[in-house]
């Protein structure tokens, strides 16, 4: 009889069937149901199906036994009489219920994605991913088919542009697009949303007043076949209120049907925005704002940093301009070998994997590990030979003084054999000239020995003929201008030229190693983000071996971070192939490979990253 009474009202009622096995079908929906069918069990379908769209209604009012659960879930009880119209309006009662439980649940849904929207856009640092995921949000909150987002920025004459900096459009994916510049002012929709900072809510963009302020032009529409109609334009405020950007949202679907067709395509399944689209994109816009705004920070902090990194580097190559370029072909080369050790998946490293942030930590520490040498006295820095600048010189003036010295003696003794002695004498020039011609060759040999020890390249043994010759000219004697006895070498002359390899001696080196401990003590001091906070032990080690034979702390084995082992094999590397040592000629490429493999071979630095630096030709990069 109800039924019989329903469909004479003109309402339609579906077959009915047990109530967890409704699924709604998007539309508000009503249950009409006995409250002697329902039993606990039912409360938590209800409270399913309740977000969903669909309301409860009893046939007749609840017996007290109904529970609560369930009770809270009945919209309209309907009265026993069979009346047409208390039941409409029961019915319409529960309808509005039902829509107004699915339009709650929506909202709530909606502040979730909105929630989650920020802390997405306040976790991407990218700047580029962070632009492609705002516009790619706000079209999905608003349901719309396309969208472009414009940034405001300064011009070279310090006003005010817009740049169109991205398009998306579902409908045409492959649509072209071109970055550029267009004046900032209310001739165009983007211009006039950021001027005013008020959104723009256009139901056809087609259909602007003619009295209207701004324009919408057709041309990318033209060009990709596409019907703009409906418009959301939405100006993006900072914390301070001024407007960084502009998101345009186009088309909203009213459908999650396929790609937009043609212009009755659109006209069918395209509808305006309403205000609560506007508040959701305003909404996301400010967090989208914020957002921006902390990446292009983060952005100009990084690029400060960069900066500061290379004007230290640039510093300590004016210092020693023979190492020029060293730090940046050693970061290279230590980036290349960690990229090749991610790509690898078998060995001791094969769980060994660098994210961004690492690679960029190791590149920080590669440019600066030599910045220590700004502590390091410079004529020790840049001493090219054993002797210091001009040390050398120094020893050729005495050279000449002592020739010079030779030839008066020469001269005077020649004189007074011949004044004094007279034929007697004259017999005597032969061994004169013998005397003196060994002499000078004595002295020959002397800037001889001394020119050639000071080589960096010339070997120096302990008690060798080189090391006697140099004993023997330290310990002659010349007599200076004011008649005091002087050395042919001074004692600091010969503990340089007696130098075994290279061109320091013990001090100096120390010196020299010191540049680690200056280039930690530096580093230290700089208050380096969570993602770069080993920037300072990285640089720390690279002249550690693992076998306990390196510097400053003597560690070994795994005691030295596998980023430092990777910058040792870059440093000796580009130490030995490099072209502008003063003090040793380049090794080619081939050999010094070889004097590495010799130093893995005697376990001083690590063979497996050795061979990945080998095998992925990483040590052919410039």
């Amino acid at each position: 009889a109800r039924r019989a009474a329903l469909e004479a009202a003109g309402i339609a009622l579906a077959p009915h069937g047990p109530l967890d096995g409704i699924v709604p079908d998007g539309r508000p929906t009503v249950l009409l149901a006995d409250p002697a069918t329902l039993g606990p069990g039912d409360a938590a379908v209800l409270a399913r199906l309740a977000p969903e769209g669909v309301a409860l209604a009893l046939a007749a009012a609840p017996p007290d036994t109904l529970p609560d659960a369930v009770a809270a879930h009945v919209a309209a009880v309907l009265p026993d009489a069979l009346g047409g119209r208390a039941w409409l309006l029961g019915l319409r009662g529960a309808f509005r219920a039902a829509q107004q439980a699915r339009e709650l649940a929506r909202r709530a849904d909606e502040l979730g994605d909105v929630t989650q929207i920020g802390i997405s856009l306040l976790t991407e640092r990218d700047y580029h991913t962070l632009l492609a995921r705002i516009l790619t949000l706000a079209r999905d909150v608003t349901h719309s088919d396309a969208g472009s987002l414009y940034l405001v920025e300064r011009g070279e004459d310090g006003g005010r542009r817009l740049r169109f900096a991205l398009v998306q459009n579902a409908s045409r994916p492959g649509l072209p697009f071109e970055e550029r510049t267009l004046p900032l002012d209310r001739r165009s929709l983007a211009g006039w949303a950021a001027e005013t900072g008020a959104p723009l809510v256009i139901a056809d963009a087609y259909a602007l007043p003619a009295d209207a302020p701004y324009a919408f032009h057709r041309a990318i529409d033209d060009q990709a076949g596409y019907r703009t109609r409906s418009l959301l334009v939405v100006p993006m405020p900072n914390h301070q209120g001024e407007v960084i950007g502009v998101l345009q949202l186009i088309n909203r679907r009213c459908d999650d049907g396929g790609p937009l067709g043609d212009a009755a395509d659109v006209e069918a399944r395209v509808g305006a925005y309403d205000e609560h689209d506007v508040r959701l994109a305003r909404a996301l816009a400010g967090q989208a704002a914020v957002s921006l705004e902390n990446s292009q920070l983060h952005e100009a902090i990084e690029r400060l940093f960069e900066g500061f990194v290379r004007a230290a580097v640039l510093a300590i190559e004016q210092r020693d301009p023979t190492t020029f370029g060293h730090s940046e072909r050693v970061a290279r080369l230590t980036v290349g070998l960690a990229q090749a050790v991610d790509r690898h998946d078998a060995g001791p490293y094969a769980a060994t994997r660098f994210t961004a942030d690492h690679l960029r930590e190791l590149r920080y520490a590669a440019l600066l590990h030599d910045f220590g040498k700004v502590g390091v006295r410079e004529h020790v820095l840049v001493k090219g030979k054993k002797l210091y600048a001009g040390g050398l010189e120094l020893v050729r003036q005495r050279h000449e003084t002592l020739v010079r010295d030779a030839e008066r003696r020469f001269e005077r003794a020649r004189a007074e054999a011949l004044l004094r002695e007279g034929p007697a004498g004259a017999a005597r020039l032969p061994a004169l000239e013998a005397a003196h011609r060994a002499e000078l060759a004595e002295l020959a040999r002397f800037l001889e020995t001394v020119e050639r020890c000071n080589e960096p390249a010339m070997l120096v043994e302990p008690e060798g003929e080189a090391h006697r010759a140099l004993a023997a000219f330290a310990a002659r004697t010349y007599e200076g201008l004011d008649g005091r006895s002087r050395p042919f070498l001074t004692p600091q002359e010969f503990q340089l030229l007696s130098i075994r390899r290279g061109t320091l001696d013990d001090a100096e080196r120390q010196e020299i190693e010191s540049h680690v401990t200056h280039t930690y003590g530096f580093l230290q001091r700089i208050p380096w983000t969570p993602g770069l906070r080993g920037v300072p032990e990285i640089a720390l080690g690279h002249h550690e071996k693992l076998d306990g034979s390196g510097y400053p702390r003597g560690v070994r084995g795994d005691a030295i971070p596998v980023q430092t082992r990777m910058m040792t094999i870059a440093d000796v590397f580009d130490a030995l192939t490099a072209q502008d040592r003063p003090y040793k000629p380049a090794m080619a490429a081939e050999r010094a490979l070889g004097v590495l493999e010799d130093e893995a071979r005697l376990g001083a630095v690590d063979a497996e990253l050795l061979r990945l630096f080998v095998a992925a030709e990483v040590w052919r990069r410039p």
